[in-house]
């Protein structure tokens, strides 16, 4: 549904936030974090709805851009 890439450029880190819409009627959103070419982070949080998914991902976007991330990238799907 929803992916955002942000990036913090000295340093090649990357961190992502991506909304999804699984088999079990609920929503999910995945974060991954980490460097190129080193080992990557993840995190699963799982929603009844969609508005409590996109609060919760507008807050984790927000907390990367206080980290001094920029956004790179934002995909829309169906």
């Amino acid at each position: 549904m929803l992916s955002l890439l942000l990036h913090r450029a000295p340093t090649r880190a990357f961190y992502r936030v991506e909304i999804t819409y699984n088999l079990f009627s609920e929503y999910t959103v995945l974060r991954e974090w980490g460097r190129q070419g080193r080992r990557r982070g993840a995190r699963v949080n799982w929603f009844s709805n969609l508005r409590e998914a996109a609060v919760a991902a507008e807050r984790w976007r927000g907390r990367a851009l206080a980290r001094g991330y920029d956004l790179t990238e934002r995909r829309l799907g169906r």
